[in-house]
C-alpha cells in the first residue's frame, strides 16, 4: 500500500512543480497523472504554441526581407515542419520534467486518480490505494464548450487539435478573442490564412487595459487579421466539410463562411474523475473552492492551478503548488498576491501586464495619473523595425503606488520580470523612473511610462 506525506493528482506545472518542491524538502511524494507530465500548458498548450508562434516570426521577417537587404525567390513554406518542429520541443521539455521527477525522488504513477476519502486515492487499474497526509489537486481545466459551437475534430475544434494542424486552410474563423484566439490568429495570418476573431466584449484582449487592447487591434488590421468585436455567435452549421458561423454584430445578423472554427471561449475544471464527494471537497461556480491558503472544503486536501479558477496560468499554477507543499513542510510561504502576478500574450505585438487596469483601478475607488509611452519612440524598437506599441503605468494620484503596468510591443512579455518585481518590491513610478535602463533596450521604454506619470518623459513630448 503506497504512503506518503503528499499525493498529488495531476502533472501540469502546479503539479509537477509541488512534487518537485515538495520532495526538495524531504517529503515523500506520489504524482499522479493519466497522460503525459506536464499538462496542458506543457503538452499541448504554452510551450507547442510559442515554438509555432517563434516560426510564424521567421515567416515574417522572411516576407519582409527586403527591407534588410536580403532577396531571394521561390519562398518555400511547410506548416508541417513547424508542426514537427514543436512537437520535438514538447517531447523535450517532458523528457527533462520527467528527469527532475525522478532525480528528486518522486513516485510517479501513471493513471486515473479518484477519491476513496480525504485522505485516500485509487487509480484504476491499481489494486492498493495511495494513503497520504495531504492531497494536492492539480488536474488543471478543459476547454469549455458552447451551445451550438460542439468541437467534431474536423472542422470546428479546440486548441488541441488547432496545434496539429499540419495542412493550413484558406479560411478561419475563430470564436473568442482572448490570448488563445489572438495568438492563433496571428499565427495562421503569418502563414497566409484569410483569419476573422469573433469576440463577444467590446474589445479584442478584453480583460487587458484598454488603451492596450486597441493597440493590438490595429496592429491586426495592419496585418490583415479581420476581426468582430460586441459579436454574439448563435452557432455553426457544418456541412460538406466547411462551417456557416451565424453571428450579431452591431445589431445585424451575420454569417461566415470557412473551413475550419477554432472555438478558444475559455476554459473548465477537470474534476469529472475525481469523485469530490467521497472527500467532501465542494466547488463554486463550477471550479474547486478554496480559502486563502488554496485548502478546499476538506481538511488536507487542497487545490492548486486551473482547476480552482482563481487565476489560468501556469506561473499562477506553479506559485500555488510551491506555497501550498512550502507550508505543508512548516515554512512560513508568503501568500499570494494575485494583482501583483503577470499576464501574457504572445501574438504580435506582444502583450504583457501585471496589476490593475486603469479603468479597474477607478472602479476601485483610487484617484488615477497614468504614464504612456510609445514604443516608436524607443531606439531599440525602431533598430528592430517593430515600432508598434505602447508603455502604460497606471498610479495612484494620492499615495504614488503602482497600480499597473501594461506593455504591448516587440519582446515585452520578457519585461514582465521587471514589472513584477517592481510591484513585489513596491516600487513607485518615480522609483521605476529613478532606474537606469542600459541603451538601447526596450526597458527604456518602461522608464520613460514610469517618468510620464509625473509630465516628465524624456524622450516625448506630450502637450
Amino acid at each position: 500500500m503506497p504512503e506518503c506525506d503528499i499525493a498529488i493528482v495531476g502533472g501540469g506545472p502546479g503539479g509537477y512543480v509541488a512534487a518537485i518542491r515538495a520532495a526538495q524538502l524531504g517529503k515523500r511524494v506520489v504524482l499522479v497523472e493519466k497522460e503525459r507530465v506536464g499538462g496542458l500548458c506543457l503538452n499541448w498548450g504554452c510551450i507547442p504554441s510559442k515554438a509555432l508562434l517563434w516560426n510564424a516570426e521567421v515567416l515574417h521577417l522572411l516576407r519582409d526581407a527586403a527591407t534588410y537587404g536580403f532577396s531571394f525567390d521561390n519562398l518555400r513554406v511547410d506548416v508541417g515542419v513547424a508542426i514537427d518542429r514543436s512537437r520535438a520541443v514538447v517531447d523535450q521539455m517532458v523528457k527533462g520534467v520527467e528527469f527532475l521527477l525522478n532525480k528528486h525522488g518522486v513516485r510517479v504513477i501513471s493513471g486515473e486518480a479518484a477519491f476513496a476519502s480525504p485522505n485516500q486515492l485509487r487509480v484504476r487499474g491499481m489494486d492498493e490505494p495511495i494513503d497520504a497526509a495531504a492531497v494536492v489537486v492539480a488536474t488543471g481545466a478543459r476547454p469549455r464548450r458552447l451551445p451550438g459551437l460542439e468541437p467534431d475534430g474536423e472542422v470546428v475544434f479546440g486548441s488541441r487539435e488547432a496545434l496539429a494542424l499540419r495542412e493550413l486552410p484558406e479560411r478561419v474563423v475563430i470564436v473568442g478573442g482572448g490570448p488563445i484566439g489572438v495568438e492563433f490568429a496571428y499565427f495562421w495570418r503569418a502563414y497566409g490564412v484569410d483569419v476573422t476573431v469573433l469576440e463577444l466584449l467590446d474589445h479584442l484582449l478584453p480583460l487587458e487595459d484598454e488603451e492596450i487592447s486597441v493597440q493590438v487591434e490595429r496592429a491586426f488590421k495592419k496585418q490583415g487579421i479581420n476581426f468582430f468585436t460586441g459579436a454574439q455567435v448563435a452557432g455553426a452549421e457544418v456541412r460538406n466539410g466547411r462551417a456557416t458561423v451565424r453571428f450579431t454584430a452591431k445589431g445585424q445578423e451575420q454569417e461566415l463562411d470557412a473551413e475550419r472554427v477554432l472555438v478558444g471561449v475559455g476554459f473548465e475544471a477537470a474534476v469529472d474523475a475525481l469523485a469530490l464527494d467521497r472527500a467532501g471537497v465542494q466547488l463554486e461556480r463550477g471550479w474547486i473552492k478554496t480559502d486563502a491558503s488554496l485548502q478546499t472544503t476538506a481538511p488536507g486536501v487542497y487545490a492548486v492551478g486551473d482547476v480552482t479558477g482563481i487565476m489560468n496560468l501556469a506561473h499562477v499554477a506553479s506559485a500555488q503548488g510551491v506555497m501550498v507543499v512550502e507550508r505543508l513542510a512548516g515554512l512560513d510561504s508568503p501568500p499570494l498576491d494575485y494583482r501583483r502576478l503577470p499576464r501574457a500574450t504572445y501574438c504580435q505585438p506582444e502583450v504583457g501586464s501585471v496589476g490593475l487596469t486603469e479603468k479597474q483601478a477607478r472602479e476601485a475607488g483610487y484617484e488615477v495619473k497614468a504614464g504612456k509611452f510609445p514604443v516608436r519612440a524607443n531606439g531599440r524598437a525602431k533598430a528592430v523595425n517593430q515600432p508598434d506599441g505602447l508603455m502604460k503605468i497606471v498610479a495612484d494620484a494620492a499615495t504614488g503606488e503602482t497600480l499597473g503596468i501594461h506593455m504591448v510591443g516587440p519582446m515585452v512579455t520578457e519585461l514582465l520580470a521587471e514589472a513584477s518585481l517592481g510591484m513585489t518590491l513596491e516600487a513607485t513610478p518615480r522609483e521605476l523612473g529613478w532606474t537606469v535602463a542600459a541603451h538601447p533596450t526596450l526597458g527604456e521604454a518602461v522608464k520613460e511610462a514610469a517618468l510620464a506619470v509625473d509630465g516628465e518623459a524624456i524622450h516625448f513630448w506630450t502637450e
